[in-house]
């Protein structure tokens, strides 16, 4: 597959087409993911922007975003395909009605027929590209799963006992998200190119709140990401506010019809922005304070 973006510039505009706003780091590595035929793994806080990468990526692309979702326990048929043992079993019985097959191996054949075949996200993945594939969260995967997808994301293919190997015929792109709750193989990180994404300064994040929400005054975004950036380089909070937050905040506040923030706007829709009752607490006492800074 030939790169589709031609630039580090270009990917930043198609991004940014999307509602996607990145920074030269971030649009220079995804590039030469593209070019390298690379996964690219983004590790940072919750909130920064990770998923909507691989989200806005796909569709710069106008292509199929195909997500794998991690999660402690995750095994490689959940990953990878399953079979369909309710609708084999009602061939079965139909078969055994019917007579219709009197060869047990031809019987067994037919059981394993690809029309009952489950796809899940990496084997679609695979016969569906060009797609983006989207692992997420890999760090709450254990080790046993990140060797077995290392392994398929090497070869781009895998084997089915009943139905032979699946090669893609185009590599899908792959993105790995980590919020960085252990730390990964590093079989796994010499495969990928790195990129940590911070949280964006106070213009680009007051950028982003306009091009996403563009119905939000234009007072009441830059207060808002002012009040974010503040509780955010605090230390005091469980967890800070990501992009994610900001938005929602932004977008309460003008669902109740804010231009502007106030105290009492700020305290009646905070549950948008902090996620923890203890943060709750400490950001209510000292709105007033924030405000008339």
């Amino acid at each position: 597959m030939s790169t589709p973006l031609g630039s580090p510039a270009e990917i930043a505009a198609r991004l940014g087409e999307q509602g996607y706003l990145i920074d030269e780091g971030l649009s220079t590595v995804t590039y030469l993911a593209l070019s390298m035929h690379r996964p690219l793994l983004v590790e940072g806080e919750p909130g920064t922007g990770k998923t909507a990468l691989a989200e806005a990526l796909a569709a710069s692309l106008s292509v199929p975003l195909i997500r794998l979702q991690c999660y402690e326990g995750i095994d490689a048929s959940q990953a990878l395909y399953d079979w369909d043992f309710t609708r084999q079993i009602l061939h079965l019985r139909t078969v055994e009605a019917t007579g219709s097959v009197a060869d047990p191996a031809a019987l067994e054949e037919s059981l394993f027929d690809e029309r009952f075949l489950l796809a899940r996200p990496i084997l679609r993945a695979l016969r569906e590209s060009p797609a983006v594939l989207l692992v997420d969260e890999i760090d709450r995967a254990d080790d046993e799963f990140e060797a077995f997808l290392l392994e398929v994301l090497s070869t781009h293919q895998v084997s089915i006992p009943e139905l032979g190997t699946i090669t893609a015929e185009t590599p899908p792109i792959v993105v790995l998200t980590s919020n960085r709750t252990r730390e990964l193989h590093d079989a796994l990180k010499r495969r990928c190119l790195y990129h940590w994404i911070d949280h964006p300064g106070l213009a680009r994040e007051t950028a982003i709140v306009r091009t996403r929400l563009p119905e939000v005054a234009e007072q009441l975004a830059e207060q808002v990401v002012t009040i974010v950036q503040r509780l955010r380089h605090g230390d005091d909070l469980l967890k800070p506010p990501g992009v994610a937050e900001t938005l929602d905040w932004a977008r309460a506040l003008h669902e109740l019809g804010s231009t502007e923030l106030d105290l009492e706007s700020a305290a009646a829709t905070i549950g948008a922005l902090c996620k923890y009752r203890e943060d709750l607490e400490r950001v209510r006492a000292t709105l007033d304070v924030m405000l008339s800074a």
